[in-house]
């Protein structure tokens, strides 16, 4: 496919499947954690590979090995699961966050049900009655599955665009 082609996928299908990465960010930033887990397939592979700041023109400034976050959907789970305890110390006092989605480009696969999703993802994170907020501005892929009338997220790969990220912690869902 060309630069500027338009997708061929259905419009249809791309409304449904922003609408359903709009529900997605709503679980997450009203902390139904439990809810946001059925949003992801259960072969799901979470991707969150290291920024490196190198020379210009160097091959790569993502760590072709060195991840922040390597996930599948029980590693999400137990995740979860912590944050659920009073033993998630990262999140005391827990994370407000807004996650602001935008310029999703829905793309077909070789695989029929399956669409590749680009999208630009801004996160607005505060904490307790800190003044200072964290944003972190980052680059997401996703292969969005059908499933029956909705959808799962069956691998996200997200580079977040900071080479250093202005937090404490990293304790939350991209």
């Amino acid at each position: 496919m060309n630069a500027t082609a338009l997708s061929p996928v259905d419009r249809h299908v791309q409304l449904d499947i922003r609408e359903f990465m709009e529900r997605e960010v709503h679980a997450l930033d009203e902390r139904r954690f439990r809810d946001w887990l059925e949003f992801l397939a259960d072969d799901i592979t979470y991707d969150v590979p290291l920024r490196v700041v190198r020379e210009d023109l160097a091959e790569w400034e993502l760590s072709p090995n060195g991840r922040i976050f390597q996930d599948t959907k029980d590693t999400l789970e137990v995740r979860v699961r912590r944050l659920e305890t009073d033993f998630s110390w990262a999140e005391q006092p827990p994370s407000r966050t807004r996650h602001f989605i935008t310029g999703v480009l829905v793309d077909p696969t070789e695989v029929d049900g399956e669409f590749a999703v680009s999208s630009s993802c801004l996160i607005y994170r505060s904490r307790g009655d800190s003044i200072d907020p964290n944003f972190v501005s980052v680059a997401r892929k996703d292969l969005v599955r059908r499933v029956g009338e909705s959808f799962q997220i069956a691998r996200r790969w997200a580079a977040i665009d900071q080479a250093v990220i202005n937090a404490h912690n990293l304790s939350i869902f991209i």
